[in-house]
């Protein structure tokens, strides 16, 4: 089929591309919401701007728009928006998304799709936390955290790429402090900055880190594809 792909630039939108693709699908644009804060309960937030680096590198082009509401029906107008924008330019079969637990994301893209005669694609939907964490470093998956926002999570988090070694210490902290290993209810964010998918990886020249001592933000000013790499 040929899908399109809501992307945020985390590991779960990339990773579902690579995981569609591997399942024989054809992604053929890829969908970003720039929302107007990071209240959104549908849409993610930091480093979007950045996500046109990620569009080169993969060699799929990306329809964008911004919304001016955290209202959920209104960015689910936008999204319907960009939908309609997708099948007229692209021909689109489905959407594809990253989610993996979250059943009120999923029923609202359900929804969506239905109205559009779309076909919906969740290749993460409950995969079991660890064993998908390990699958995204196995597979050469590159991702840094972006925001943190939860107990056990602090600011050394913060740009920090995340390792093999980080897991076991990752899946430890949410089970003390109850946040969601795979970060899908907002404990933190995450940016991918090389994986199978990228012809070139990503070079971040200029960050600045925000922390008001529970919740910080790793912001890119800066930042280009690396071809000597």
């Amino acid at each position: 089929m040929k899908l399109a792909c809501l992307f945020s630039g985390g590991k779960d939108s990339a990773y579902s591309i690579h995981t569609a693709k591997k399942q024989g699908h054809d992604v053929v644009c890829l969908l970003s919401i720039f929302p107007k804060s990071d209240e959104s309960h549908l849409l993610h937030h930091p480093n979007l701007e950045w996500t046109k680096l990620q569009s080169e590198s993969m060699n799929i082009p990306q329809l964008t728009a911004i919304s001016s509401s955290d209202d959920t029906d209104d960015e689910l107008i936008i999204i319907e928006n960009l939908l309609r924008q997708a099948k007229t330019q692209f021909q689109i079969d489905g959407l594809l998304h990253g989610g993996i637990k979250s059943k009120f994301q999923k029923k609202q893209f359900e929804t969506l799709c239905l109205k559009l005669n779309l076909i919906p694609v969740a290749p993460l939907w409950e995969l079991e936390p660890v064993k998908y964490m390990n699958d995204l470093l196995d597979s050469g998956f590159n991702f840094m955290m972006t925001t943190v926002s939860s107990d056990g999570l602090d600011e050394q988090w913060l740009g920090k790429l995340i390792l093999k070694s980080d897991i076991e210490l990752l899946h430890n902290l949410s089970s003390k402090f109850g946040f969601n290993l795979n970060f899908e209810g907002g404990e933190a964010e995450t940016f991918v900055i090389n994986c199978p998918l990228f012809s070139n990886p990503i070079k971040i020249n200029k960050f600045v880190k925000n922390w008001d001592g529970y919740r910080g933000r790793f912001e890119i000013v800066d930042a280009e594809l690396n071809y000597n790499a």
